[in-house]
């Protein structure tokens, strides 16, 4: 399993907490992945929009995977169920 923060850092970097996941490819891993870095989230809210703690995750990791190949995008976008934020 891909493990989010494993130096357990108090803060990270977006590359800190999303390059691990562009590297995820079995769902197991990536709802695995999900949850914790739902969990680092939650520390950050409230939210503007009243956007959730799983909504920010969600949009960082679809973001982040725009730097990448259309075939890290879709894979991201699968197992993460997401999408770009400003593209779709």
């Amino acid at each position: 399993m891909t493990p989010f923060n494993p130096e357990n850092k108090e803060s990270l970097t977006y590359t800190e907490a999303l390059a691990p996941a562009m590297t995820i490819t079995e769902q197991a891993d990536a709802d695995q992945y999900l949850a914790a870095y739902i969990a680092y989230t939650e520390k950050f809210s409230p939210f503007e929009g009243g956007k959730t703690a799983e909504d920010v995750a969600k949009i960082n990791l679809g973001y982040y995977a725009g730097y990448y190949g259309s075939d890290v995008q879709e894979r991201v976008n699968r197992l993460f169920l997401t999408k770009h934020p400003i593209f779709d």
